[in-house]
């Protein structure tokens, strides 16, 4: 087996008759960052539990360094959780020590980067999100991890405070690390160099952002009466996004939105479609499948 930093092979986790993740593969590389993208409940937190060993596949391989997880390891991951990890009652110089002292560390594992320094004496619970959020990146990769992963590592910090973060995950990865993230954001997929989409708990893409948008389309209409226009795709469940004075409506060819449309004065035309737009499609599709008896 090669000793990826981390393997699924046909994974599938179920609860009772609930499927949380089926028949999932997955490959992070050193020195790669793996964007792992879905909506809530599509099952990218139970396989992140799945490949960190807290969860134990119902069938399927989960394989890191080429063995098995066990304590060894995990000694080798460095983890951020959405939850962040941190006790909120140290500050983040005492979370620092205290996670150098479980992973066997010195002190100099222990040492806080410049932009937690003047927050040296506040206890993480006191802390804004962005902060903690530096410090928990801080903690996960004090101990030189071979693998980083990341549970939605940016949700609720402003902009400057995520393009900080990136560069974090970005210097981890050149420095040889395989990357593993969440994340809910379509901007923050082109900091990846693959992305894998989840949807129902099963890829439904992966590759690049040029290799899973690919030819796809989306419808465009042009109307002055656009509130009225955006009803009549509503009803006729062809959800549309206004972007300026248009509507896209992803997932849906021209003539069967002209239809939708009915008596209403718009021009329909199509458009290459957005990341953004693409994965609206794949989820929709995956839910309806999912729904069918």
């Amino acid at each position: 087996m090669t000793e990826l930093p981390a393997q699924a092979v046909g994974v599938t986790r179920a609860f009772g008759h609930f499927v949380a993740v089926d028949q999932v593969d997955l490959e992070v590389h050193p020195g790669e960052v793996v964007g792992l993208l879905g909506a809530n409940g599509a099952g990218k937190t139970t396989l992140i539990r799945l490949l960190l060993g807290l969860l134990r596949p119902t069938a399927g391989e989960i394989w890191l360094f080429g063995e098995p997880p066990s304590r060894g390891t995990r000694r080798r991951i460095g983890y951020v959780p959405q939850g962040l990890g941190l006790y909120d009652d140290l500050t983040p110089a005492e979370n620092l020590a205290f996670s150098a002292a479980v992973f066997g560390e010195g002190p100099a594992a222990a040492s806080l980067p410049e932009p937690l320094r003047r927050y040296g004496s506040t206890v993480v619970g006191s802390l804004p999100l962005g902060i903690q959020r530096t410090a928990a990146f801080a903690q996960a990769l004090a101990h030189r991890p071979d693998l980083l992963v990341l549970d939605e590592p940016t949700s609720g910090v402003d902009p400057l405070a995520r393009a900080r973060l990136w560069e974090t995950v970005a210097g981890a990865a050149a420095a040889g690390a395989g990357v593993l993230v969440t994340t809910h954001y379509m901007d923050e997929a082109g900091e990846c160099d693959r992305l894998v989409i989840m949807a129902a708990g099963r890829v439904v893409a992966r590759g690049t952002i040029p290799e899973i948008v690919g030819d796809a389309q989306v419808s465009v209409v042009e109307s002055a009466a656009w509130a009225e226009a955006f009803g009549a795709l509503e009803a006729a469940g062809m959800p549309a996004a206004l972007v300026g004075r248009t509507l896209r409506v992803p997932g849906a060819a021209p003539g069967a939105v002209r239809r939708a449309l009915g008596d209403i004065s718009a021009t329909v035309t199509s458009a290459p479609a957005t990341l953004e737009e693409r994965f609206f499609e794949l989820t929709l599709s995956a839910d309806a499948t999912q729904a069918q008896p």
